[in-house]
């Protein structure tokens, strides 16, 4: 399992997410995707999903 993962989003790098010892945390690649920088995910899918989420126009919930 890799400690590290980039999310792209309709060929657009929307960030990178990290593991740590909480989870993945999100690294934003650009504003579009700000939302997101900082939270926890369980893993890099959930991030991905998230990421998508807001690029479709949906807003985020801040419970990470």
């Amino acid at each position: 399992m890799s400690d590290s993962y980039v999310i792209e989003v309709s060929s657009q790098t929307a960030g990178i997410v990290v593991r740590d010892i909480r989870g993945y945390q999100f690294f934003a690649a650009s504003h579009r995707f700000d939302a997101l920088e900082g939270r926890i995910f369980r893993n890099a899918r959930e991030a991905e999903r998230a990421a998508r989420r807001l690029a479709s126009g949906e807003t985020m919930e801040m419970a990470s």
